[in-house]
């Protein structure tokens, strides 16, 4: 049985003319999976490679390198919260409030709630200086941002939830 949906082969299809070269596409390919899957499992990777013909190491290599892609053994939570670490958001409370997040959910950054609902990740800088501390719900980003917004953004129904 194929890890990859159908929906997953074909949006992974209509990358390829958009790239010099199939090897290009590792990247977007791998994101496709994991916004389905919420984590790019090793079977996953081989059939990507099959895919963009290149080796199943190649695609190995490239999940690893980036600190987003998750695995089988860590899937992302149900929402991914990335909370900017950059200088201006740390000045403007985004340390307390990563810290506050931490706390009130049992985890630290890079980690999923027991639940499975929740992961909480870092940004080096997420480029929203003039709205310090922000943090990106998914694709979406909030600016000065409060413990009381991020509990509020992250538990509304209609916030962004990837999962499949």
């Amino acid at each position: 049985m194929s890890e990859l949906s159908e929906n997953a082969k074909q949006v992974i299809a209509e990358h390829l003319p958009r790239y010099p070269s199939k090897q290009a596409v590792t990247l977007p390919a791998l994101h496709v999976v994991q916004q389905e899957r919420r984590y790019v499992s090793n079977k996953a990777m081989e059939e990507i490679a099959e895919l963009l013909e290149l080796s199943p190491a190649q695609i190995s290599d490239t999940a690893s390198f980036y600190g987003f892609f998750r695995t089988e053994d860590n899937p992302l939570g149900q929402k991914r919260i990335w909370v900017c670490r950059s200088l201006p958001c740390m000045l403007r409370g985004g340390e307390e409030l990563l810290a506050a997040l931490c706390e009130k959910y049992h985890i630290v950054p890079g980690q999923t709630t027991a639940d499975g609902k929740l992961t909480i990740e870092l940004a080096e800088c997420l480029g929203a200086c003039d709205g310090a501390p922000c943090i990106l719900l998914e694709d979406e980003l909030h600016l000065r941002c409060s413990l009381e917004d991020v509990e509020r953004i992250a538990n509304e129904p209609n916030a962004p939830n990837k999962k499949a």
